[in-house]
């Protein structure tokens, strides 16, 4: 084998880069053991005490924090969770764009739009402008959208192309808001690991959110409305005083008993009267100064007493938790609204005490606080809080956001040569009146930019600004500039975010999902292991099984390096490619036994065995990969981890099978220690030595048993239909599992009034759990519509229920998992599907044709994979209503069938490969012959691979859970068909046009002698 030492080196470092992106894993799960030792099971305990050690360095100068970014992360079917899509209102922003436009065409052509596009693939703008074009044929976008906010972009002269291109630079703007005032949110949510990324689809977020045990908090959280406000602020140096007084309550309150408490609260309030009464400036400086002081003496001696935080708590509660905006000495408060800033664990108790009744008595009436949306270090620990006076009664900002027409980041010219990031704001004439007044007002304050109740920014204000243009000028990063301007574009944005597909599970579902998992990758594992030692004998077997194992290595490394999620069909695709790196040993061992047979020494045989199963192993994988690229395209969520690890554990068992186990061999020959390898035992010595089955003389019947099931499929398809899961419908599903066996029946019926009919349940697993699904209200996105069927649920159930079961209780304990997937969501994914299988089909084909330059191998191929295709689809609608499981047409049912294409393909290229092998050698050999000959020598090799393949799956759908029952069932099935197909429909097909081809060219052949 040539380039022996680049094998090496490259093995060597590939194994040091896995190791290092896994040691982080162990690292985190060493501290999050000693996490719960430290809580003795209290999760706030848990939670303070990794934050403790979030930005402290513990491994190779990494900090906690960055070593869990960098950890394997589990999925949410393995640790359970929220996985959510949300879609923005694109009509929203449209329609907002034209000022709420009353033109009965303009609204007429949004709805018309609307409606279309939850069937259709093509953007909403051509859709509405098409149907715009149909209701008014001569109209001009310009005469809907020149309106006064956007005349600096569209005039009544735009073109339509050029309104269109306005168009979609606002609503990418509005995605980019929505998607960032998203992920604050969740940021503030406290979820460890999120996920919150903008899909391809127009509009649409897809969030992750681990460990949530809270969905209907997070439903409101995710699909609430972010107001843009304005607001005046204090400075700090004006509210000092009082904040000094109700830190001095606050000590008194928490710190003595009741009547104490209250005796001391009514001397206080008797001293320090509430007032909103603005200190004077040359007064204020002595007096912050030297009340700062004091307490620095206080520090200065406390210190000198070794103060514990604990004591210097008991005397300053609030700035024990809130540290003061001052300068670096600690006794000079810096100007502006910024009160101070505190650790993000504190944040909610500074805002509790702040909200005391006692306290707000001494704090001026009108002053409200809010934190900043961003950090003030790096690592996101500590957040400033802001002083906000509140100069409406009723309570409302001084200016609100829906005035501000635009916002664009730029930069701002300082001096000659130095110029730097800052963001311009136009309001509309209603709002420019207000901003004058406003900014006349106050000239040396700060006006706070707020949304969603936290600070983006708070300039200062220099001069009175009129005409509505305002420069808004900071150390801001293109970045942040960029987010300020789409916060400040938000407040005319009347774009509403839904809900349009969403998958909660369970913790407990998820413990079972990481047992079952973890059980059948192992068994799997040793099945294999076990196989390969007994058909090949205990070196190779061992070898090849040291190959798997570094395989498995290699995998998870690559997959830490990527930072991937790792998932239940992440783990099946993991073993699914383990199965292929196996086949590749098997094709190996298979020629090398060929070698042996026809008299050659080992050494020369294992060369021959390497070098002829070469073509055959690349292309095998090369297929596979095809199918992984194909479903990490066109699927979602597990179905693009299964692709992942597939992809990765293909690429790995690659390198192991075809050089790694090489170099092993070239060593162990080389010392002279396999003299006696024949890659035969007892068992499998006389297996299918030499067979002399004449396939293609019976390839009028294999072609009659596929058409019999596929006749039968049909007609249980017209009888039964298939049970297309919600993913292709629409509709809510949830897992419920009961303390009891029940009988799924009794539970439709006690649903059946309740949903109005709209209900199916099916067992899943156990007899007392079920499925329940239903398309109840699956239109309507309004605010607790999922509380409202999870209460009809409840109601429904109760009798199944134990006594005195709470609605709470149900939700947490008996549902294991719910889903939702709207109407719009399943017609894109079913269109996605399709083209999937068709898309991998075409591919594989293609490749086909490429490598064999035969278009009959083309031909043979794609029917094969029709043919195979639907068997397992006729199976699904024959048995569907018999199985134990849920056997639903989704997209882990597409996953899987492409899946078994990849295998299939994998399958036949070995015969054809030995078929062009053949013909190499024999070109004059009668075709017939020829490839009934390599059907036969390569029948071993078939066997073997299909009977360890179907055992790997088999052990996944035995212990892998009911959520991938349907998915491995139909890869069982698959690896049977496939086979069959291989055999009885892809290789004689292949003959059959050769034969016509040949048949043909004789005739002409003949016609041109004579």
């Amino acid at each position: 084998m040539q380039n022996k030492g680049f094998i090496r080196v490259f093995s060597l470092l590939l194994m040091l880069v896995c190791l290092f992106y896994l040691s982080f894993s162990f690292v985190t799960a060493h501290y999050n053991k000693k996490a719960v030792t430290y809580a003795a099971g209290d999760p706030v305990k848990e939670s303070l005490f990794l934050d403790s050690l979030a930005n402290k360095k513990v491994w190779l100068g990494y900090t906690l924090k960055q070593c869990r970014e960098m950890e394997v992360t589990m999925g949410l079917d393995l640790k359970g969770g929220m996985n959510v899509i949300l879609e923005l209102n694109v009509r929203d922003v449209v329609r907002a764009m034209a000022n709420n436009n009353q033109d009965p065409n303009f609204n007429q052509a949004l709805d018309l739009a609307y409606a279309r596009q939850a069937t259709s693939q093509r953007d909403f703008i051509d859709l509405f402008v098409e149907e715009y074009k149909k209701l008014d044929p001569g109209v001009r976008l310009s005469a809907v959208f020149s309106t006064f906010e956007q005349k600096d972009r569209i005039t009544p002269q735009s073109t339509d192309a050029q309104v269109i291109t306005v168009i979609r630079e606002e609503l990418k703007s509005a995605i980019n808001n929505s998607f960032n005032v998203l992920r604050t949110r969740i940021d503030r949510f406290g979820v460890v690991s999120p996920n919150i990324q903008q899909l391809e689809t127009t509009g649409r977020i897809l969030v992750e959110l681990p460990g949530i045990k809270e969905p209907e908090r997070v439903r409101k959280l995710l699909q609430g409305s972010a107001n843009l406000e304005f607001w005046e602020t204090y400075d700090l140096s004006t509210v000092y005083q009082q904040l000094v007084s109700a830190d001095e309550i606050l000590a008194k309150i928490l710190h003595f008993n009741e009547a104490v408490a209250t005796d001391s609260l009514a001397d206080s309030s008797a001293v320090s009267a509430p007032t909103t009464e603005t200190v004077n400036p040359d007064n204020a400086s002595s007096e912050v100064d030297s009340l700062l002081a004091q307490i620095g003496e206080q520090d200065t001696s406390t210190q000198t007493e070794t103060m514990t935080q604990a004591e210097y708590e008991k005397l300053h509660p609030l700035f024990a938790n809130l540290m003061l905006n001052t300068d670096e000495t600690g006794t000079r408060l810096l100007p502006g609204p910024i009160v101070g800033y505190a650790r993000r664990t504190n944040m909610a108790k500074v805002i509790e005490y702040l909200n005391m009744p006692q306290v707000r008595a001494v704090l001026p009436r009108n002053i409200d606080f809010k934190w900043s949306v961003k950090s003030v270090d790096p690592e996101g620990i500590f957040y400033h809080l802001y002083a906000i006076r509140v100069s409406n009664r009723d309570g409302s900002p001084a200016l609100g956001g829906n005035v501000v027409t635009n916002a664009v980041a730029d930069f701002a010219q300082q001096q000659i040569g130095r110029a730097e990031q800052s963001v311009s704001m136009t309001m509309n004439a209603e709002g420019a009146k207000e901003w004058a007044r406003l900014t006349k007002e106050n000239v040396g304050q700060s006006i706070a930019i707020v949304l969603d109740s936290m600070v983006y920014s708070a300039p200062r204000v220099n001069d009175e600004i009129t005409g509505g243009r305002s420069q808004i000028t900071g150390n801001f990063t293109p970045d942040e500039a960029k987010d300020l301007a789409n916060v400040l574009k938000s407040g005319k944005m009347a774009a509403s975010v839904h809900i349009i597909q969403e998958d909660i599970v369970g913790p407990s579902l998820g413990q079972e999902a990481i047992r079952g998992g973890f059980i059948s990758f192992i068994i799997a594992l040793i099945v294999i292991m076990a196989y390969m030692c007994v058909i090949y004998g205990l070196v190779p077997g061992l070898i090849a099984d040291g190959a798997l194992m570094l395989n498995v290595f290699f995998t998870m490394g690559v997959l830490a390096s990527f930072q991937a999620v790792l998932t239940l069909p992440g783990i099946a695709g993991m073993v699914l490619s383990l199965a292929m790196s196996v086949d590749a040993n098997v094709l190996i061992y298979e020629r090398a036994k060929e070698e042996l047979r026809a008299g050659k020494s080992l050494p020369k045989a294992l060369a021959d065995g390497y070098g002829n199963a070469f073509s055959a192993i690349f292309d095998g994988n090369a297929t596979a990969i095809i199918t992984g690229i194909v479903l990490f395209v066109f699927g979602t969520g597990p179905i693009r981890g299964f692709a992942t690890t597939m992809i990765i554990g293909i690429a790995a068992s690659f390198l192991t099978a075809v050089y790694i186990t090489r170099l092993v061999y070239e060593y162990l020959i080389a010392k002279n220690k396999l003299k006696h390898t024949t890659f035969t035992t007892k068992v499998s010595e006389n297996l299918l030595t030499d067979p002399k089955i004449n396939f293609l003389g019976h390839r009028r019947t294999g072609y009659l048993i596929p058409t019999v099931i596929i006749a039968l499929g049909v007609i249980a398809m017209m009888t039964f239909g298939l049970n297309n899961g919600i993913d292709f419908t629409g509709g809510r599903n949830y897992i419920v599992r009961f303390d009891q066996d029940v009988q799924t029946e009794d539970v439709r019926q006690a649903l059946d009034a309740p949903f109005d009919g709209a209900v199916s349940v099916i067992t899943i697993s156990t007899q007392n759990q079920v499925r329940i699904s239903t398309n109840y209200k699956i239109e309507d996105n309004s605010e607790g519509v999922g509380a409202e069927i999870e209460q009809k649920l409840y109601e429904g159930l109760t009798s199944f229920l134990p006594a005195g079961t709470s609605l709470a209780q149900f939700t947490d304990n008996y549902i294991q998992r719910s889903q939702k997937v709207g109407p719009s969501m399943a017609d894109d994914i079913k269109y996605g599907a399709v083209l999937a299988v068709i898309i991998a089909m075409f591919f594989m084909a293609l490749y086909i044709l490429i490598r064999f330059r035969d278009f009959a191998f083309s031909v043979g191929v794609f029917v094969s994979t029709i043919v195979t295709t639907l068997c397992i689809i006729a199976f699904y609608s024959l048995f569907w209503k018999i199985m134990p499981f849920s056997m639903e047409i989704d997209q882990e049912f597409i996953a899987a069938l492409l899946t078994v294409i990849g295998y299939s393909i994998n399958d036949t290229v070995v015969v054809f490969d030995r078929v062009r092998e053949t013909i190499r050698d024999y070109p004059k050999r009668d075709r017939g012959q020829v490839i009934n000959d390599a059907l036969n020598s390569t029948l071993s090799r078939t066997f073997n691979t299909a009977m360890e393949s179907f055992l790997v799956v088999l052990c996944i759908f035995i212990g892998g859970g009911p959520t991938i029952k349907s998915f491995t069932f139909a890869i069982l099935i698959g690896v049977v068909i496939s086979t069959y197909t291989t055999l009885y429909i892809a290789t004689p097909i292949a003959y059959e046009i050769q034969k016509r081809k040949f048949a043909k060219a004789s005739k002409t052949l003949v016609a041109a002698k004579a």
